[in-house]
């Protein structure tokens, strides 16, 4: 998935460490080309204490950005519906929406007051991939046995696979968000932080509208527009969902099978998932490794891999086939480590955090029935916030792109830090350490408390 929507999706999932279950979160992809589609379906009368239509509130004079020249939110928004109705949606199924396509500033704060919470992987993996999401996960494949044979076979996609994505999004529907769709979608679609991207989503919105799939009261989701109890926003909702209960609509807020097949189709035709091939296994690294071949970017056999020490996680080898795999350690050589094959891409497309990527395979594969990652065998130093905020200040300076300095470690960050663990002669396994801070500040900086423990994983 590009690194403009994932920022969402890890702000909502590291902000929801804190609660019992996963917050939402979201995709993004450009719209293709939309198929013809039926009449849009007139909206239900709202029952007592349902939601009403927002009411429409008028832009802060700090919303007219150069963006759009100094536009109102009235010509934008007519410029979005003139969009729309070029792209086949009727002037029914604007009016129907109209009282929906208002202006929220509180939207737009929300948005450019979000922060990203760093959590190491051992933290995050233990809260999102927990036993009971697992067992959930699992009582899920059997419960909707035929949905995923279905899916399976349609589209090569395991079965724990699509219930990990529906566990870590929205826990299995339980939280998929209150507010309606449409005022947030317009609402970032006149601010100028990501104006062209809500403006394709809203239009995307609007043909979910006009196929009849959701009416614009039934469009309730999370905060940035998403949708579904796998998360869509309105682009991968109108281009990958697919009714698998055959009521002739596509319903990935209530429909299990619905939300079963769409998110199959969007892994295996959008992220390219390769049919009957692993995703990520646990493995044990010997303490000589060469250090410098474990990264995502640098692919070798299993054969090449097992010559240099790499074993399951209970000593018996691994096969000796000629299968690429990259050894991926998330918290640098003394942590987990794992082999990430071809189809781990799907995973750091879907949301490219790694920690949410890796937590997303691991909990896939516990679903499928594989072990607990081994604990490390002591704990693992880790910088602190503020320290990550100086090396990645100090790795700019030294002519780095890391991205935005936010005391994240990124994949950007990473790149970077291994760069310098090479310049530097110690063992470049991504992880960001005390000793490596302490040579890039120089002899004459001042000393400076670096890192701390974090404990092992439960």
């Amino acid at each position: 998935m590009p690194a403009i929507a994932s920022g969402l999706r890890l702000v909502a999932l590291t902000a929801a460490l804190l609660l019992p279950v996963a917050a939402s979160a979201q995709l993004f992809q450009e719209p293709q080309p939309r198929p013809g589609a039926p009449r849009p379906r007139a909206a239900a009368p709202a029952a007592p204490g349902a939601l009403s239509a927002p009411r429409p509130a008028a832009p802060s004079p700090s919303s007219r950005a150069a963006c759009h020249g100094g536009a109102s939110f009235d010509k934008v928004l007519a410029d979005i519906k003139q969009r729309a109705a070029s792209e086949g949606v009727s002037q029914a199924t604007l009016a129907a929406a109209a009282p929906y396509l208002t202006y929220d500033q509180g939207i737009v704060n929300r948005d450019r007051g979000q922060r990203v919470f760093g959590q190491i992987f051992t933290q995050f993996a233990g809260r999102m991939a927990a036993p009971y999401r697992m067992q959930q996960g699992q009582q899920r494949i059997r419960t909707y046995s035929d949905a995923f044979a279905r899916a399976e076979k349609e589209y090569g996609v395991p079965p724990a696979v699509i219930a990990a994505f529906w566990g870590l999004e929205s826990d299995f529907g339980a939280n998929m968000g209150s507010l309606h769709t449409l005022p947030s979608l317009v609402s970032l679609a006149y601010d100028c932080r990501r104006s062209e991207m809500f403006q394709s989503e809203t239009v995307a919105a609007l043909k979910i509208i006009e196929r009849g799939d959701l009416s614009p009261d039934e469009m309730i989701g999370s905060w940035a527009g998403e949708l579904g109890q796998t998360q869509f926003l309105p682009t991968h909702y109108f281009n990958y969902a697919v009714d698998y209960d055959g009521d002739g609509h596509r319903n990935l807020l209530r429909s299990e099978p619905d939300v079963i097949g769409s998110t199959a189709n969007y892994i295996a035709t959008g992220l390219k998932w390769r049919r009957g091939e692993p995703w990520l296994q646990e493995v044990r690294v010997p303490p000589n490794l060469p250090w410098d071949e474990t990264d995502l970017s640098v692919k070798h056999p299993r054969s090449k891999w097992a010559a240099w020490g790499v074993t399951y996680p209970d000593g018996k080898p691994l096969p000796n086939d000629d299968m690429p795999a990259s050894v991926l350690l998330p918290m640098g050589r003394t942590g987990p480590a794992f082999l990430a094959y071809a189809n781990f891409a799907a995973y750091t497309e879907w949301n490219n955090s790694l920690i949410y990527a890796t937590t997303a395979g691991y909990l896939a594969a516990r679903i499928a029935g594989a072990p607990p990652m081994r604990k490390p065998a002591q704990p693992v130093a880790q910088l602190q916030f503020t320290e990550i905020k100086e090396l990645q200040n100090l790795l700019v300076r030294a002519g780095f792109n890391v991205g935005k300095v936010d005391g994240v470690l990124g994949q950007q960050s990473r790149v970077a830090v291994k760069a310098m663990q090479q310049k530097y002669g110690l063992p470049a396994d991504s992880w960001p350490t005390a000793e490596l801070l302490a040579k890039m500040r120089g002899p004459g900086a001042q000393a400076q408390p670096a890192g701390a423990l974090i404990p092992q994983a439960r």
